[in-house]
């Protein structure tokens, strides 16, 4: 049985698939998805499932493939605005490989000058090299919150491995695509961040950082693993969930290692860890 058999797909036809964004750094989301089958168990994205008419499943067992006529979008409408793509799904999980609605959808851009920000945890992501370099404001992400493959697999089950995503975002890079890394969620005493910067260091012109976002959805998943795979760090995420100023001193921490290694680095632990 394959990942799609696991997840029930259902093709739903959109009237709009660009969105006003309330996000810092974005003016507009593209979310060519709803749902994801990453089955990431830190994922706090569940909240779409009470506006999609989800609201009984579990997060990660559907996904929509949202059907648009892709002619009505007007590149030239968003010239020099900022366009995140994605922020509630993840625009290149598996179904992508088979529907392309996010190679379509940047397909529009070819040529423009909107600026856009591609944010992924899959390897698939390369696929789409020869369009990322016809829209010159583009920029390319991998989000990895960890290297050890095996804890990877269980916090993230179902997306492309750490060295796999890593390897996509050297091989964009050197087609001579702008890129980032988004090391995200950061968790404490689990994320190897330093490790993660030092691998990424010579194919990517920034670094962003964002908490672990523990919210009732996920708080279960997240100490079930806790458990299993370091429950001494248990009274410590205790102590950032119930006092959020614990998250102060990692922030400090990160910002002194960028600034040490003369690193661009970006922060949003704005999820109630640290302080903005």
């Amino acid at each position: 049985m394959g990942l799609e058999d696991k997840v029930k797909v259902e093709v739903v036809r959109v009237k709009s698939i660009i969105t006003k964004s309330s996000l810092p750094d974005a003016d507009f989301v593209i979310n060519p998805y709803v749902g994801c089958q990453h089955g990431c168990i830190y994922c706090y994205a569940d909240f779409m499932r009470r506006f999609t008419g989800h609201s009984p499943e579990e997060w990660g067992s559907f996904v929509d493939v949202k059907q648009f006529d892709f002619d009505r979008i007007n590149p030239h409408k968003f010239d020099g605005m900022r366009i995140l793509l994605s922020s509630v799904t993840d625009p290149y999980q598996p179904l992508e490989a088979k529907y392309k609605i996010t190679r379509r959808v940047l397909e529009r851009f070819i040529g423009s000058s909107a600026r856009i920000d591609v944010l992924t945890k899959s390897a698939l992501v390369k696929r789409d090299i020869d369009i990322f370099k016809q829209i010159p404001n583009i920029r390319v992400g991998v989000s990895v919150s960890v290297l050890n493959h095996k804890i990877s697999r269980r916090i993230e089950p179902f997306s492309s491995s750490p060295s796999a995503r890593l390897e996509s975002l050297r091989r964009i890079h050197e087609e001579g695509v702008r890129t980032y890394l988004f090391v995200s969620p950061l968790m404490p005493g689990i994320s190897e961040y330093q490790e993660l910067v030092f691998a990424s260091k010579d194919y990517v012109e920034e670094v962003m950082f964002e908490n672990l976002n523990i919210r009732a959805n996920n708080i279960n998943a997240v100490y079930s693993f806790l458990e299993e795979f370091q429950p001494d760090l248990i009274t410590f995420y205790n102590e950032l969930r119930s006092n959020p100023q614990s998250w102060n001193p990692i922030r400090e921490e990160v910002l002194d290692y960028c600034r040490k290694h003369g690193l661009k680095c970006k922060l949003y632990f704005h999820h109630g860890g640290f302080k903005k």
